[in-house]
Parts: C-alpha cells; sequence; structure tokens
C-alpha cells in the first residue's frame, strides 16, 4: 500500500540506520560498503544529496544517494544506490526518496542526473535512455539499464562518456 512519506536530508545519527537498509536491501553488502566508500570520497560527496524516507518515528526506511560523476567533462550526478527495508518496500518510500534527491540537487543548481538501473522503475522520475543523449559507459551494460535525466531544461543533457567516482570501479 502507498503512502505519503516525510523525507530528509541524512544526518550523522543515521549513518548506521542507512547501512542497515542498504545492506538488508541487496543480496550482498557491497552496496553497503559503496555508499560508506562514497560518503568517505571528497570528490563525490555532496552534502545533502544523502536522502532518506522515514517512518512516522522519523526512522529512516528508505534512502537515495546522489554523488558526483561527469558526463565528459561536465560536472553531473549518479543516483546510486537507491535502497528500501525490504518489509516496506513497494509502498512508495523509494519513490519518495529519489524524489526528494532530486529536488534537492535541482535546489543546488545540479544540472545533469544518471542511473544504471531497471528501465521499468526510474522513467517514472523522467528519466530517458542515455544513449539517445549520446551518454555511455566504458563497461558493456543493457542500453536501456542506463538512463539520464536533465534537472534544468535550459540545459540539455552533455553527450560523454560518464565518469563515476573512483569508489564505483568503473
Amino acid at each position: 500500500m502507498s503512502r505519503t512519506w516525510n523525507t530528509r536530508a541524512e544526518t550523522g545519527a543515521d549513518i548506521p540506520v542507512v547501512r542497515d537498509i542498504v545492506t538488508a536491501a541487496f543480496p550482498t553488502p557491497e552496496e553497503a560498503a559503496l555508499v560508506d566508500a562514497l560518503r568517505a570520497d571528497p570528490g563525490a560527496w555532496i552534502e545533502g544529496l544523502s536522502l532518506v524516507a522515514v517512518d512516522g518515528s522519523d526512522r529512516p526506511v528508505g534512502h537515495a544517494l546522489l554523488t558526483r560523476c561527469h558526463i565528459g567533462d561536465r560536472p553531473a550526478l549518479c543516483l546510486a544506490p537507491v535502497a528500501v527495508r525490504p518489509e516496506r518496500q513497494r509502498g512508495g518510500a523509494g519513490t519518495a526518496a529519489v524524489r526528494a534527491a532530486l529536488d534537492a540537487a535541482g535546489r543546488l543548481g545540479e544540472r545533469h542526473v544518471v542511473v544504471l538501473g531497471h528501465p521499468e522503475y526510474y522513467p517514472r522520475f523522467g528519466f530517458t535512455r542515455a544513449s539517445a543523449h549520446g551518454i555511455g559507459l566504458t563497461v558493456d551494460v543493457p542500453d536501456e539499464a542506463l538512463m539520464a535525466l536533465t534537472l534544468d531544461a535550459a540545459h540539455p543533457l552533455p553527450a560523454g562518456g560518464v565518469r563515476y567516482a573512483v569508489p564505483f570501479g568503473i
């Protein structure tokens, strides 16, 4: 059942809870380790772009993270990972966290976001196939899985290869 979620930026007190959410949502701890590594990377981490969806007790149940990447030589953001506690999945917490993260990025003046994810999920936020904009990766991924979004219609998506932050290993 879908509901309205409150969202907010992650605080220092949320870090262990976010780690638990990400660990529970994925089959291996690799994504949680990635979040930790991104948090420690000053070239990737942008304060205020790690967002949580919280329950009525202000306890995070969902998380969306945007970190610095580049499309060609243009700064952009990477949306990854997005995670929700398994017992709260399919209730809108992930959608709320993603929308809050994209809104926060727009308020910070960010212009472009890429995501490597499920092609059935991310178009609801306005993501489209990145290859249609001349955006690609140096690794082989399904074409429909790499998507991009402009947060500012006055600045169309640039073409080029996506360069992720070092912790991604891409």
